[in-house]
C-alpha cells in the first residue's frame, strides 16, 4: 500500500527562533525595532488612550505590567508564536506605536496582524507604511503564505489601512470579538503571497485609533 507523504510545513520550525528579531526601516525617518523594557511606560499610556482602548484589548495598568508584557513579546518570538515591533525614531527614540504578527502558524504559513499608533504619530501615514513593511518581512523574509487583518466593522480607519496596504476584503465575521461595550462584528481582510503589490499612498490612521 502506498502511503501519501504528509504535507510539509510552509516555513520550517526554527527559522524565527534561530534569528534575532530584525530592525526594519520605514520611510520618513522611522524604524520598526523590538520593544525594550524602557518602553513599558508607552504601553501604560496607550492602554489609557481612549482611541486605542476602544478597538484593542490592551490592559497594562503599570510599568511593571508593561515590562512583563514586553518580556512575553520576546518569549513569543523565540517560541515562534508572534513577531511584534515598536514604531520609533532611530537611536532609541520613544515608541510611537505597535505592529506585528500574532497567531503565527509556521506549519500552515499564516498569521494575523496587530497594530496601534499613538496620538503623536497619527496623521503621517505611519500605520499604512508600517503595515506594508511587516507584510514584506512576513512574505519575503519569513516565508508565510497568507496574512489576515481583522477589525471591528465600525473601525473605518483600520479598514482604510487594510485596503491601502493591499489586503482584500473577504467577508464579515459575526459577533467575533468581545470588547468593553459588547460583541463586535469584524471585517476579514487577507493578503496572499502572489497578490499584486499595492501602491496606494496616504494615511488611514489619521482619524482613527490605529
Amino acid at each position: 500500500m502506498i502511503r501519501s507523504s504528509p504535507v510539509p510545513p510552509v516555513v520550517p520550525a526554527g527559522r524565527m527562533a534561530r534569528a534575532e528579531q530584525p530592525v526594519l526601516d520605514l520611510p520618513g525617518g522611522l524604524e520598526l525595532r523590538p520593544w525594550h523594557p524602557g518602553d513599558a511606560g508607552v504601553l501604560v499610556a496607550a492602554a489609557r488612550d481612549p482611541a486605542i482602548a476602544h478597538w484593542n484589548r490592551l490592559h497594562v495598568g503599570s510599568p511593571e505590567e508593561g515590562r512583563k508584557r514586553i518580556e512575553r513579546m520576546h518569549e513569543r518570538w523565540r517560541g515562534e508564536r508572534s513577531a511584534i515591533w515598536a514604531m520609533a525614531r532611530p537611536g532609541g527614540g520613544e515608541a510611537l506605536g505597535l505592529i506585528g504578527w500574532g497567531d503565527i502558524d509556521l506549519h500552515n504559513g499564516d498569521a494575523e496582524i496587530v497594530y496601534w499608533v499613538t496620538a503623536a504619530a497619527r496623521g503621517a501615514g505611519v500605520a499604512v507604511e508600517a503595515t506594508r513593511r511587516v507584510v514584506r518581512w512576513a512574505l519575503d523574509d519569513l516565508g508565510l503564505h497568507r496574512l489576515r487583518l481583522c477589525h471591528a466593522v465600525e473601525n473605518e480607519a483600520s479598514c482604510r489601512v487594510a485596503v491601502k496596504a493591499g489586503f482584500s476584503y473577504e467577508g464579515t465575521l459575526r459577533s467575533a470579538l468581545l470588547h468593553g461595550d459588547g460583541w463586535h462584528d469584524e471585517h476579514l481582510h487577507a493578503l496572499v503571497e502572489g497578490d499584486p503589490a499595492d501602491t496606494a499612498a496616504g494615511d488611514a490612521g489619521a482619524s482613527g485609533p490605529v
